[in-house]
């Protein structure tokens, strides 16, 4: 099964993924819609081939026509939009049908749209107690596909926005870990 991850910043749950063994899920290609990007720079480490995009001057028709482009070259299965920034077009969601998910830093459906700090200052200033991720489908609606996983941890007494995304990026890590085995069970079942 050929992974194919999209990511837009500093890439803090890469590592994670990247260091886990897999039985037949092989990580075949980074595509980053900004050059210098953390995400880029581990993906390199893993000796994972990356591919930038440059997102200036392109509409999203055209940027996403060269991702698939390059996904179909390296037969990619599924794509997984780990710190993503940029919204897909219709046709590249119809193209990868049920084949992207997307890791939020929320208990979707609450705090859809937002991203990062933003997400957590969010959820702290509502005086939420529980906060997670979720692991969801990409689809034209943004945070509005089909929810794969999600997995909630206690907000603390004195809890930052800094303290919280460390605790959900936890979470983020070990959904994509287990969202990387399932499919590859399934993809191995399918194969058979």
């Amino acid at each position: 099964m050929k992974i194919g991850i999209f990511a837009s910043g500093a890439g803090t749950n890469l590592p994670a993924i990247f260091r886990e063994k897999f039985e037949t899920a092989e990580f075949v290609v980074l595509i980053s819609d900004r050059e210098k990007c953390g995400a880029i720079e581990i993906a390199k480490k893993f000796k994972i081939e990356t591919k930038f995009i440059p997102a200036k001057n392109l509409s999203r028709e055209n940027w996403d026509a060269a991702a698939i482009e390059i996904l179909k070259q390296k037969k990619v299965d599924l794509i997984f939009l780990v710190g993503f920034m940029r919204i897909l077009s219709e046709k590249f969601c119809r193209e990868f049908e049920n084949k992207i998910l997307n890791v939020h830093p929320s208990l979707l459906p609450a705090f859809a749209g937002g991203t990062d700090l933003k997400v957590h200052a969010a959820v702290l200033n509502c005086g939420c107690k529980v906060s997670g991720a979720t692991l969801h489908f990409v689809n034209s609606e943004i945070d509005g596909g089909e929810i794969f996983a999600q997995k909630a941890c206690e907000i603390s007494e004195n809890e930052t926005a800094e303290s919280l995304k460390k605790k959900v990026q936890k979470l983020e890590q070990k959904m994509l870990i287990d969202a990387v085995r399932f499919f590859e069970e399934k993809f191995s079942a399918g194969k058979s």
